[in-house]
Formats: C-alpha cells, structure tokens, sequence
C-alpha cells in the first residue's frame, strides 16, 4: 500500500473559491505530498503556476457538477484544461441520458473527452447518489468501454457522497485494470482506510490534512 497521502485528490470546487484559496490548496498540497489538486477548470493556469517546482499533479473537473452540458462543451473545457497545464480531467457523466436509456449518448460523450486526451488521465464521475444499483452497473459498464481510466462515485455537490455499497458496486464491473475513485464525505482516517482497503486508488477530499493528522472534519468542497 502506498502512503496515504498519495491516495488524495486535495480538492477545492466551491464557486466561491478565490485565488488566495487556490493558492493555498496548492502549497498545502506540496507540504503534505498529496498526489493532487482537484480544482474547476478556470484555476488550472494558476494551480499550474503554483506547483511547477513540485511532484503534486493538476486535476481539472469537466462539465461539473451537473454533467449535462453539451459533449462539444466538455470537450472544450477538457482541451483548454489540458493547455492550461492540467494531468488529470473528472467529467461528469449525463445522467440525463443515463435515466433517458439513451447509452450510445453517454458513451459517446465520454469517448469524445477521451479522445481529445489520449495521453492523461480521464475519470468519469457516475454520481451514485441519483443512481439505482443496475444503473451504477450500467455507469460503469458505459465509462469502462468509452476509454475511461477511472470511474468516480460523485461530486460531492449532489445529496449524498460516496459508499461503501456503491463502490463495491463498482468494483464488480472493473476487470479490465480500470481505477476507482471515491469521494464525498471521506472526512477522517477510519473512513479514508476503508475505501483504500476495498481496493480504491483515489480519494478526492478537501479533508486531506484531518485524514493526515488522524483528526476528523466538517470540510467540504
């Protein structure tokens, strides 16, 4: 098992996010090594700025949090993350589609983001929260076969995070070396460890330095 700490995705999305805070996310995360920033896509420049002496990777979201927009616009935000300076890119899957049954859409759009970035990362958040179990199956089963490196449990911005259940869910449909990341109210170690111990890769949390410290916290994103 690798250091915890190399497991998280520092990640600061609210839309009151100012450059002060990002800036901070950033030095945090070189202090304690974590293994990312997961920022909105208009920080990307500056996060890029920040971290260029450092190991820690630079995470842009994509079509968040509703995942609902075009597949033209997500592959846009993508591209222009991606010259920004970003690794790694977290689209939001279109649930719509989704509950729509329309699955060539969904995998569609999620090919297209991949396609602009064969090189990087690419982790397609499923929003379990809205999702019955066929449904999380499904999701996976789509992002897998559309190129997707991971699948990722939420956004943290919708009515429930990650679970255990929902993960393992997941898990079931990830034969092919697909990742897992899970986030969303992982805020203290005990929680962080059962995710790592399930078989995650990634945790995607604004409570980093609590799990660290083997504390506990109210953070969110």
């Amino acid at each position: 098992m690798r250091p915890i700490n190399q497991y998280i995705d520092h990640t600061l999305l609210k839309a009151t996010a100012t450059t002060n805070d990002i800036a901070m996310l950033c030095e945090e995360a070189k202090i304690h090594k974590f293994f990312s920033v997961c920022i909105n896509s208009c920080h990307v420049a500056l996060a890029k700025e920040k971290l260029q002496d450092s190991d820690v990777k630079i995470c842009s979201v994509v079509g968040f949090p509703l995942g609902s927009m075009s597949t033209k616009a997500k592959v846009a935000e993508a591209t222009l993350a991606l010259n920004n300076g970003a690794d790694e890119i977290d689209m939001v899957i279109n649930l719509g589609l989704l509950k729509s049954k329309n699955f060539d859409g969904v995998w569609k759009d999620i090919e297209a983001v991949k396609k602009c970035m064969p090189n990087n990362i690419l982790k397609v958040i499923l929003e379990t929260c809205y999702l019955e179990e066929l449904e999380i199956i499904k999701a996976s089963e789509l992002a897998i076969q559309s190129g997707a490196d991971f699948i990722k449990t939420s956004t943290g911005f919708g009515p429930g995070g990650a679970t255990l259940h929902d993960v393992k869910l997941m898990k079931s449909v990830c034969s092919n070396g697909t990742k897992i990341k899970a986030s969303g109210g992982i805020r203290d170690y005990k929680t962080a460890m059962e995710y790592i111990n399930l078989g995650v890769d990634r945790l995607g949390t604004s409570s980093g330095i609590a799990i660290l410290k083997g504390a506990s916290s109210n953070s969110n994103y």
